[in-house]
């Protein structure tokens, strides 16, 4: 299962959200969404568990819990949306 993490801290690594989330099971991919000019973290980012159930589970024991001074939002990922085609800036 794929997981939305929101409201991270700008500091957090994926070290340590695959810290936090291994905790309830295995961690198959964890990547954090960044700026491409600055490649500062945006505050969030995608957690990947084989496991539905382990998902489940740090789900419910992470979501609007602190990690780093921030109460983090968790939940499952949302297939992201057809967005309209950008007209090109002349």
């Amino acid at each position: 299962m794929n997981l939305y993490v929101g409201n991270l801290p700008y500091t957090v690594t994926e070290a340590d959200l695959r810290d936090a989330f291994s905790a309830f099971g295995t961690v198959e991919s964890v990547s954090l969404a960044t700026d491409k000019f600055s490649g500062e973290s945006k505050g969030f980012g995608f957690v990947e568990m084989p496991s539905n159930s382990e998902a489940d589970q740090a789900i419910k024991a992470l979501n609007d819990k602190p990690l780093k001074g921030r109460n983090i939002k968790v939940n499952q990922a949302q297939p992201r949306s057809e967005r309209p085609q950008r007209r090109p800036r002349y």
